[in-house]
């Protein structure tokens, strides 16, 4: 592996971490000089890293205006929930493999717990348990997208810790018919809330800019 490769893939890495922790907002404008400039090193790996991103839908590419983080329509983002919906509970219907029936519990301790990478771990987990690799893979980039998005949502719902801790115990006993119930109206609640979110989402990108 080349040096560019290695850099890249490092790049690509951190800034996909930053994309999924909230770091950059939706709709910001993303910097491929200070990129370079944060991790010392040359535009030609962060370019190929961030072009690597809009190939995922995580960045998008204004040709004029350069690389954003992508600031979703109400259609696009319901459209993105449902697509999530389908896949976690096309998830449940296939169920957990033997080998994925152990595993690592994740425990809601309080109110400072990250939620969002709580979500996002345990949507994994509920793929990844399947051991199909294509519909875990499709999991994996419907959560990377909408990572940022629940971020915004999260101060919008009253009952969100209470929401996840029902979601980890159906899949902890595997009860799926009691999973899939909880999954539909986790995400048909965010459906009704998404002319909230995007309204937000806009709002912060009028600051950006």
């Amino acid at each position: 592996m080349d040096a560019t490769h290695s850099k890249s893939v490092f790049v690509y890495a951190q800034v996909k971490c930053a994309l999924r922790s909230g770091r950059y907002a939706p709709g910001q404008r993303i910097d491929p000089a200070t990129i370079a400039a944060e991790f010392n090193t040359s535009p030609t790996p962060v370019r190929f890293a961030l072009y690597r991103l809009v190939g995922e839908a995580l960045l998008v590419d204004h040709a004029r205006s350069g690389l954003h983080v992508p600031l979703l329509t109400e259609v696009a983002m319901r459209d993105l929930y449902d697509w999530m919906e389908r896949l976690l509970l096309m998830a449940c219907d296939i169920g957990a493999a033997p080998a994925a029936r152990k595993t690592e519990q994740l425990e809601l301790a309080s109110a400072g717990d990250d939620l969002v990478k709580l979500t996002w771990q345990l949507f994994d987990a509920i793929a990844r348990g399947t051991a199909h690799g294509s519909l875990h893979h499709a999991v994996k980039q419907a959560n990377d997208r909408l990572a940022p998005i629940r971020r915004t949502a999260q101060g919008l719902l009253k009952n969100g810790f209470e929401e996840f801790s029902g979601l980890n115990r159906h899949w902890q006993a595997r009860d799926m018919p009691a999973l899939k119930s909880a999954l539909h109206d986790y995400h048909e609640c965010r459906k009704q809330l998404v002319p909230c979110i995007v309204a937000l989402l806009s709002e912060g990108s009028d600051y950006l800019h």
